[in-house]
């Protein structure tokens, strides 16, 4: 019986183990994707910084040149 609760003891004391680098992995994957979020949400904000300076930009461009473009598009 003795030798039963010694496996027993093994399978865990292995589990702990496991729980544990389980817990350590799942720490340190919620902190890559608060970082990866974080990338993102900086990442959309300058893709919306270029899109109002494009739209700027073609506000600039005279009348005939805008309307000239949409036509071809349409075509």
């Amino acid at each position: 019986m003795i030798p039963e609760f010694e496996l027993l003891a093994e399978k865990v004391a292995r589990l702990a183990e496991l729980t544990h680098a389980l817990r350590a992995e799942n720490a340190a994957l919620r902190n890559e994707l608060a970082g990866q979020t974080a990338k993102n949400l900086d990442m959309q904000q300058r893709i919306e910084q270029a899109q109002d300076r494009v739209l700027a930009l073609i506000q600039l461009l005279p009348p005939e040149i805008v309307n000239q473009d949409q036509e071809e598009d349409a075509a």
